[in-house]
């Protein structure tokens, strides 16, 4: 298995470089040359595989023989062993033919366990191969940072150094960063937004080569690995519901488009998708775009639903490399025509051929507020905001005949000020014991060069 860039002008990597590249030379991100099409007979043997089991045979073959299969499949088990549902990502159902996919079982409450446990395990085993030493940096809206932290903190050769936008997450999701003891556990609150948090993870890529002696790897959704990692819960979700036979819709709030994206990549493969609905906040651009094709940036708004809070979605590129049959440099001038104006419109024939599979809605903080409000009351089920999002949109373009499925990217456990807002009481709160542990984080300003600095005095 080999991977290109979306702008068309790096070196093909193999998985192992790749994992540890990040973002390709050129600028763009990596996919693989070719992506492995499942047939029918071949996805309903799935049905009945464990969790594990089915990561396995979603997941070998991106990794092309770069690991042997006994020692991939003790990493996968390995992975998934942390989590506290025995089916890992249970179906939950609210309704005829409305489904939540719960996400939040794993060791920080949030889906981005799945590819972050993933991660940890894979890096770990290829930097003992290697017997080098790297640095792990990543900026986080929300979730992203204490999964991170988890998958990584126990990796011998890695130091991490994780950004958030100072005073623009939960206390709970900051907590579950700060508090982390590990000495190699580095978290830096830059005063900002999370796209300027994301901007600097970018210029600091751009010129790596300032650490002595060392790799640096990013852990956000642009590393390939976990959007690999994330197909695999579509997979599982459609299967328990019958697919090859029966097609299947997914509601997936976003901000950065790498959890959905994930789904494309599952409906490349031939899961039998209808329709993938991209649910977003007041910070609207991905929905804006599919509606009006009108991907412009605007100003970040602070809303309940923290993780979505994003302007500039980077797996979107990886969208338009698609939508655009492999065009890399049509790629390339789109994404700097964005970079100048901040920007970016597609031919109208592109745009009707991503329509074919995308929808899209923005929910604001009443509706949101409104929707956990009516879920309880109905179900006796307390979501999250971000999960009501994704219940919004999908009540939005739900059909009789198809199942809908909901990804519940969250325990409502992390969000407690805005469960308060919409009038549900919730129990004790899991994360109580957060608020009696000690934080360790450096403030810094909205500079890529303080954070480099940082970096190298901290090593």
């Amino acid at each position: 298995m080999k991977y290109i860039s979306t702008r068309g002008k790096a070196q093909k990597l193999g998985f192992e470089e790749v994992l540890f590249a990040g973002m390709a030379s050129d600028g763009g991100l990596y996919v693989p040359e070719e992506i492995l099409q499942f047939t029918p007979a071949q996805i309903a043997r799935f049905a009945g595989l464990s969790y594990s089991e089915l990561a396995f045979e979603i997941i070998n073959p991106f990794i092309g023989g770069e690991i042997p299969e006994k020692k991939l499949k003790e990493i996968i088990a390995e992975s998934y062993k942390v989590f506290k549902h025995p089916a890992v990502a249970p179906l939950k159902q609210l309704d005829e033919n409305e489904w939540l996919l719960e996400l939040f079982h794993g060791p920080t409450l949030a889906f981005k366990d799945f590819a972050l446990q993933l991660l940890g395990r894979l890096l770990d085993y290829f930097l003992e191969k290697r017997k080098e030493k790297i640095v792990i940096l990543g900026a986080t809206s929300g979730d992203t940072g204490s999964a991170a932290i988890d998958g990584c903190k126990n990796c011998r050769n890695a130091e991490i150094f994780i950004l958030h936008p100072y005073g623009k997450t939960s206390e709970i999701q900051r907590r579950q960063m700060t508090t982390v003891a590990a000495k190699n556990v580095h978290n830096i609150a830059i005063k900002g937004t999370f796209d300027d948090c994301q901007d600097i993870v970018k210029t600091i890529f751009a010129a790596r080569d300032f650490l002595p002696g060392r790799k640096l790897v990013a852990v956000n959704s642009i590393n390939w690995a976990r959007v690999m990692a994330q197909i695999v819960y579509y997979f599982s979700a459609a299967v328990s519901l019958g697919s090859p036979a029966k097609s299947v819709s997914f509601s997936v709030p976003t901000g950065n488009f790498g959890d959905i994206f994930a789904g494309f990549v599952a409906y490349k493969m031939g899961l039998p998708i209808k329709k993938l609905i991209i649910a977003t906040n007041e910070n609207d651009i991905l929905s804006r775009f599919i509606n009006a094709n009108d991907y412009a940036k605007k100003r970040v708004k602070a809303t309940l639903s923290p993780s979505m809070d994003i302007q500039v979605s980077s797996n979107f590129e990886r969208l338009l490399f698609f939508a655009h049959a492999g065009d890399g440099k049509e790629v390339s001038r789109l994404m700097a025509d964005f970079k100048k104006t901040g920007r970016l419109k597609v031919a109208p024939q592109v745009l009707a051929g991503i329509r074919k599979i995308f929808s899209g809605h923005s929910t604001n903080d009443k509706e949101t507020r409104g929707v956990i409000k009516k879920i309880h009351d109905a179900t006796g089920e307390i979501v999250d905001p971000h999960t009501a999002v994704g219940l919004s949109a999908a009540w939005e373009f739900k059909e009789k005949d198809t199942p809908m499925i909901t990804l519940a990217t969250a325990h409502p456990a992390k969000f407690p000020a805005a469960i308060k807002k919409a009038r549900v009481q919730m129990a004790e709160n899991p994360l109580k014991k957060l608020f009696h542990k000690k934080e360790k984080l450096a403030i810094l300003p909205n500079s890529a060069g303080k954070v480099r600095e940082f970096i190298l005095k901290n090593l």
